[in-house]
């Protein structure tokens, strides 16, 4: 529907639009044709074949509205987020290094195109503002927003203050909300709720953020170079992240969501990332270095005492190469997470 001629074709004419296709029809940009989807939805009445229809849309908050029109029962919703690490490895034979995945993110483009990471992003990020952000909200002041991007960036791995982003920036509270529910409609970012069910009552209770993509993270950062991770202060967190994106992108592809948060008490113990998924709650601590230390087990520990979880459902992410199994929990490499999951579930 990016094609002029066609999506006049299609506007202008649906039904002869449509009958052109009776073996079936894959409509990519789907929301810039919005006429279609009544005429769509006689179709699917009149034949409950599966998967005759497949709309595609790269601004997912505009298909889904137009999707939402039709009734439940019409259609299946899948969310295609960047490629996920094992996908990477699969296709490549040579295992980059963390950080290099951590700079360059996961966006096909940059894997299938020779394409500086800078450049991509750059021009993403121009993109996504001018396009995707105006159809999204009327946001009239955009350089505060790409400002407001680049504060959300900074603060990955870290409890919300909406209060201190609407002080730096300038805008009222509920605007940086409104924001915020941009950037998650658009697959930028996503919130990590906490977990506070019966352990304790000194609990905190703000979400974190991060982002789906490790690599718009570090070009928001300033981050020009792989050598430039080694000494960032950010550097723990955007590892951090890399590892819990890669967890939801496993789900996402399977199109299973289970329950996701993180565990803090008002005394700083922490435990990084928890997954509940049937009745089963797994909690995992990660960790950039890549010796292992009796200290990585320390939230752990203090997590098992006081949920009454065992080590058979505990785990350290680390950046090193070893896989062991510890009294405590196990310890898996950070290459190794893909594996992990398919044998855990």
């Amino acid at each position: 529907m990016e094609e002029p001629d066609t999506r006049l074709f299609a506007v202008n004419d649906p039904r002869a639009f449509l009958s052109k296709h009776p073996n079936g029809l894959i409509i990519d940009e789907a929301q810039r044709a919005p006429e279609l989807f009544s005429y769509i939805q006689t179709l699917v009445d009149a034949d409950r074949k599966p998967g005759q229809i497949i709309l595609t849309g790269s601004q997912h908050f505009l298909l889904h509205e137009k999707i939402s029109q039709m009734s439940a029962g019409r259609v299946a919703i899948f969310q295609l987020l960047p490629f996920c690490l094992d996908e990477l490895l699969k296709h490549f034979s040579h295992r980059e290094t963390f950080q290099k995945y951590i700079y360059q993110g996961f966006y096909p483009p940059l894997y299938d195109q020779p394409l500086s990471p800078q450049d991509w992003y750059g021009n993403y990020i121009i993109t996504y503002v001018e396009r995707d952000v105006r159809q999204l909200k009327n946001i009239s002041d955009l350089n505060t927003f790409t400002t407001f991007l680049k504060l959300c960036a900074g603060r990955i791995g870290q409890l919300m203050n909406l209060t201190s982003m609407a002080n730096e920036l300038g805008v009222s509270v509920n605007t940086i909300r409104s924001w915020l529910s941009v950037l998650e409609a658009s697959f930028i970012i996503f919130h990590l709720p906490p977990y506070y069910k019966n352990f304790n009552k000194r609990l905190v209770k703000i979400r974190k953020l991060y982002f789906y993509d490790t690599g718009l993270a570090c070009y928001l950062l300033g981050i020009r170079n792989v050598s430039d991770l080694d000494t960032h202060f950010l550097r723990g967190e955007l590892f951090e992240n890399l590892i819990i994106s890669e967890i939801i992108k496993f789900f996402n592809n399977r199109a299973e969501l289970p329950g996701f948060y993180f565990w803090r008490d008002r005394s700083g113990r922490e435990v990084d990332f928890l997954i509940e998924y049937g009745r089963s709650v797994k909690a995992i601590e990660i960790k950039i270095a890549q010796t292992i230390s009796k200290e990585f087990f320390k939230g752990l520990t203090y997590w098992q005492q006081i949920s009454g979880i065992t080590s058979d459902d505990s785990y350290i992410v680390y950046g090193g190469d070893q896989r062991q199994k510890r009294s405590q929990g196990e310890i898996i490499p950070w290459y190794e997470v893909p594996n992990w999951l398919k044998e855990v579930y």
